[in-house]
């Protein structure tokens, strides 16, 4: 045992001492100690670290003591500024170290003067709440330290006007830029460099280690140890950035940037101003060539349509054409240089999806009702992440409350090349057998059935009766999200329970979360977006529905092929993949419901298959060991305690 952690977490120590409501928990110390064994022999460690373990401390404080240069990616920006501005702060405090610490985003994070000037000038928008927007910007830029735009509360996340202030990859001047000694990117990765902490989030971190020029180049070899917090969530965000995909937005983007440019700098180039007009009429005319609604298809499945080909084809001509006149013209602005160089990006990538026969990726479409996006994704990202893991000396902690499926961590440690990580479950302190309970209604309809929406919305309008509102009642589609948010009010009506409801999408996360906590009664109907990185601890939360098993859906062009994949390796598709990752995902689901040692709960999940299906063994020990059971009077009777 480690006697200066055990110390510092002991009912003694610093933490103790300076923290109120800390406690102390077995299962913390044993994580921080195999956490810093990890950071001291330079090893991987897949640690799963069950609710109420207290992960985020039992990894802080190793890195605190270890003296080295150490990342941490977070699995979204939110919790990210949470370590930042609290957690860290608060256990740096606690020990009384003197470590440099520093927040690094990625570029689309921060205001970019050279495009928030050239926003202003152009006179862009017309709506008076957008220009209010670009105002409020302006005079965050010119007192703000970090020029961060979660710092600029006075202008949503979502406003329009944000790309347009800020830079990308693509279209960054660099050096060339009038305002490169006030870049706040620039300063943000200076800081970086002079700390020994530094917070990122997961796509920051996959996007450097893919494209290895986006801001942690060189902290990166710098670093003694990287910690990947929500480490669940780590093997998809990687596949999307050791991939590549194109839209129909970047496309037209590029096409509007080429002809404001041009408008506002050599006016008389009418060939490049139509050069552009036509990319970007030429990309929306792939859409129509799909000739189908929304969906996800193959590649092969697509290339057979010949209007998509010719679309497609013509689209790849006119971005050519557009690409020689920005050459030709390039001495008449200093942006013509970078959008000649997208220009060739997105028509390379383009062609590349349309002839590459590559095995190792995955080509596809997804195609929404207005718009398009192409995708080459990985068939895995195992090989390619083992060399980022295994090619240097540090350590690598990988930690979250759900990375394996009835006990194995196989999956998880496949899809990151992690077969020689130590991989250890450290259990929840809480006490589960008296906090909730597992229902599995009966006489629910199977899960491919018609009638089994209706049935689950019946069932949630008993459980909600008995739970006095409080309920998350999560969706496995939005089509079902919808149809419960419909019917279900007139239901409450009719038995005169007036709980407030809100449904996903009628306002931003976070808003939807507020209003739920301070209602106290609320039911909040919900789909994946809900399903994990939500706490709602107390009373406020204490049901929680689940229609069906989260299963992917079974003609996902990607999980198709990796189906495919396994099956011709000896596998099992369905036990080696689609089980497993079904029972995280529940398990994220589960989640949701015991936040505290004080937390009581029902998991309700409505679909049978749990029970009579041989996998539902792996589902349920994938669980919180809460009772289990099928009689929804055991349900009234824990609600009535």
């Amino acid at each position: 045992m480690n006697s200066e952690l055990a110390r510092i977490f002991g009912p003694d120590g610093q933490l103790a001492q300076t923290l109120p409501n800390f406690r102390p928990r077995t299962q913390q110390i044993e994580l921080a100690e195999a956490i810093a064994e990890a950071i001291a022999n330079n090893t991987q460690l897949v640690a799963e670290a069950g609710t109420g373990t207290g992960k985020t401390f039992a990894y802080l404080v190793p890195a605190l003591l270890s003296g080295g240069k150490v990342i941490i990616a977070t699995g979204t920006k939110t919790l990210q500024d949470q370590l930042f501005d609290r957690d860290l702060p608060r256990v740096r405090d606690a020990l009384k170290l003197p470590v440099e610490t520093a927040l690094l985003k990625g570029r689309s994070n921060y205001v970019c003067h050279h495009h928030l000037m050239r926003t202003r000038s152009e006179g862009r928008f017309t709506a008076r709440e957008q220009i209010q927007h670009v105002q409020r910007i302006s005079a965050f830029a010119e007192r703000s330290k970090t020029g961060d735009k979660a710092d600029c509360e006075t202008v949503p996340e979502s406003s329009p006007v944000w790309p347009l202030v800020t830079s990308t990859r693509e279209n960054c001047l660099g050096s060339e830029c009038g305002f490169f000694k006030d870049c706040f990117v620039l300063k943000a990765r200076k800081e970086a460099l002079l700390a020994d902490i530094v917070v990122v989030n997961h796509h920051l971190l996959f996007a450097d280690m893919a494209l290895k020029d986006d801001g942690l180049g060189e902290l990166l070899p710098a670093c003694n140890t990287v910690i990947i917090d929500e480490a669940h969530r780590a093997p998809d965000v990687a596949t999307n950035f050791f991939g590549e995909s194109t839209s129909m937005l970047q496309a037209i983007e590029l096409a509007r940037d080429c002809e404001l440019d041009t408008r506002s700098k050599a006016n008389e180039l009418v060939d490049l101003i139509d050069a552009a007009m036509a990319a970007g009429m030429a990309a929306r005319a792939v859409r129509l060539g799909f000739d189908t609604p929304a969906a996800k298809v193959q590649r092969d499945d697509v290339l057979t349509k010949r209007a998509f080909t010719d679309a497609l084809d013509k689209l790849i001509e006119q971005l050519s054409d557009l690409a020689d006149l920005l050459e030709t013209h390039q001495d008449r602005s200093e942006e013509f240089e970078g959008l000649r160089a997208r220009t060739n990006e997105i028509a390379r990538r383009l062609s590349d999806w349309r002839d590459d026969k590559r095995a190792d990726l995955i080509r596809w479409v997804d195609v929404s009702n207005t718009s398009w996006q192409l995708h080459a994704t990985p068939l895995s990202v195992a090989d390619v992440f083992k060399k980022e893991t295994s090619g240097s000396a540090k350590s690598w902690i990988f930690t979250s409350a759900t990375l394996s499926a009835g006990g194995k961590f196989d999956l998880f440690t496949r899809q990151l090349g992690l077969e020689t990580a130590r991989a250890q479950s450290w259990s929840s302190p809480f006490d589960y057998s008296t906090a909730g309970r597992v229902y599995v209604p009966k006489n629910i309809p199977p899960p491919n059935s018609p009638e089994h929406t209706s049935a689950v919305i019946a069932e949630a309008l008993e459980l909600v009766t008995v739970s006095r509102g409080r309920a998350f009642l999560l969706f496995t589609s939005l089509r079902a999200m919808r149809q419960c948010a419909e019917a279900l009010p007139k239901m409450l009506r009719d038995r005169d329970l007036d709980y407030p409801i809100f449904t996903q999408n009628e306002a931003p996360k976070g808003e939807l979360l507020r209003r739920f906590r301070e209602a106290g009664n609320a039911i909040l109907i919900g789909s994946q977006s809900f399903w994990e990185g939500v706490d709602v601890a107390g009373d406020a939360l204490s049901l929680v529905v689940i229609d069906k098993l989260p299963f992917a859906p079974p003609d996902d062009p990607v999980l198709v092929a990796r189906m495919k994949h396994l099956e011709e390796g000896g596998g099992s598709p369905f036990m080696d993949w689609q089980v497993p990752q079904a029972a995280i995902s529940l398990k994220q689901g589960a989640g949701r419901l015991i936040r505290s040692e004080t937390d009581r709960g029902v998991l309700a999940i409505c679909d049978d298959r749990i029970v009579t299906k041989g996998y539902g063994r792996v589902l349920r020990s994938s669980l919180p060991p809460m009772p289990f059971t099928r009689e929804r009077a055991d349900v009234a009777a824990f609600f009535a305690v």
